[in-house]
């Protein structure tokens, strides 16, 4: 009897063990809160983190990352620029580094605007944390939400993130299990991640 009950305190701890490194180092959990990414991601929508992708450098402009904030509140928004990069937005279309990028996952709430463009014109000198340059400064993303109008992103007082503050790459949804879903990196964005 105590043989059995050591082993069941040695599983159980090894669990925890084991549960706390994925947890810590692998992916987390993350509860979506608020509409800034509708109809991407909707309110309290629960979502898989690969936190991995931070450590390896694998998130690319197109994905959707989850953030810290100085406020010790955390973001979901899609990733449009990275360190170096030129990114304007003129008569509600996105260019970056010159490139015209077509948004489809934007089509929903350009359908639904209330005001006349989705998204105002903007440039990288314009944005907070940009220190007036053109490029992104090292160390810095821009990140949007899709859904634009309501979105609290790069493009008002939040203004350009730093890299360090990453959590890591959405990489699944899965709450509610009727919405379970993978992959929501934004293929029209392989121009100028320059994949084929």
């Amino acid at each position: 009897m105590l043989k059995e009950i050591k082993e069941w305190v040695i599983s159980i701890v090894v669990a925890v063990i084991v549960f706390m490194i994925v947890h810590t180092f692998l992916f987390a959990t993350y509860s979506v809160n608020g509409d800034s990414m509708y109809p991407t991601f909707k309110d309290k929508e629960r979502v898989i983190i690969n936190k991995i992708s931070t450590r390896l450098d694998s998130i690319d402009r197109g994905d959707i990352i989850v953030f810290h904030t100085d406020t010790n509140v955390d973001y979901i928004k899609r990733l449009v620029g990275k360190p170096g990069d030129t990114v304007v937005y003129k008569d509600d279309k996105l260019y970056i580094n010159g490139k015209f990028v077509q948004e489809d996952y934007l089509k929903e709430n350009r359908q639904n605007k209330t005001n006349e463009k989705l998204t105002d014109d903007f440039s990288i000198d314009t944005l907070v944390n940009s220190n007036g340059s053109k490029t992104i400064p090292e160390g810095k993303y821009l990140v949007l939400g899709d859904n634009r109008e309501v979105s609290l992103d790069s493009r008002r007082e939040l203004g350009l993130i730093n890299k360090s503050d990453v959590v890591g790459k959405v990489s699944l949804r899965i709450w509610p299990f009727n919405v379970f879903a993978t992959d929501f990196y934004e293929s029209n964005f392989d121009s100028v991640n320059k994949k084929k």
